[in-house]
């Protein structure tokens, strides 16, 4: 059982990190979510949910949207909580996944701000050197986005923008997200099912 971190912050794109908790928690992998006070902002905007903002609360409510009976294998984490496992290099996990991600986290990351803890998990990782994707959703990129994808990439993190492509001939937003989504689960080998791969 893979264990991953994902962190959701106020960036739009809230569907493509609740779709790849979805998949993690159906592929059994376990996860330690770490949501930002903006991503509850977020969530009500682009998707008409209202999530609580004791962690605690939202963890029974996620449990209970996706069917998960073991606590154990969904955890989630407010901002400050510093005892949780990802904050320290003895409990990493298996890799980290940020999604949406905004300027503001990725720059934060790329100079090792590490004010909070998605932060701070986020550089465990890259001391780590374990898996980190960051999937940023902004548009165009100003050279200092830029500057700061670059060097994260240099240090192994994967910078992924949720750019889906058009081959597999998407129907709906759901296999426009699926795309982005594949492309994610793939860079922690997390294996799935959401579309027919080139060539097969």
């Amino acid at each position: 059982m893979k264990t991953i971190t994902l962190a959701f912050t106020g960036a739009s794109g809230l569907p493509y990190g609740l779709r790849t908790l979805e998949c993690l928690l159906a592929a059994g992998c376990k996860v330690r979510l770490v949501y930002t006070q903006v991503a509850q902002i977020v969530a009500k905007q682009e998707l008409d949910l209202t999530w609580p903002s004791r962690a605690a609360d939202l963890a029974e409510l996620l449990r209970a949207q996706y069917g998960v009976s073991d606590a154990e294998q969904l955890q989630v984490y407010g901002q400050s909580e510093w005892f949780a496992p990802m904050a320290s290099g003895s409990n990493p996990g298996d890799g980290m996944i940020v999604v949406p991600c905004t300027m503001g986290a990725l720059s934060a990351i790329a100079n090792g701000a590490s004010d909070n803890l998605l932060e701070r998990a986020a550089d465990v990782m890259i001391k780590e050197r374990k898996t980190l994707i960051l999937v940023p959703r902004e548009t165009p990129f100003s050279a200092i986005h830029l500057e700061h994808m670059l060097k994260l990439s240099r240090l192994g993190v994967v910078i992924l923008p949720p750019n889906p492509g058009f081959y597999h001939h998407p129907k709906t937003i759901e296999d426009l997200v699926d795309f982005v989504v594949a492309r994610i689960l793939d860079q922690v080998n997390v294996p799935h099912q959401l579309m027919q791969r080139w060539g097969e």
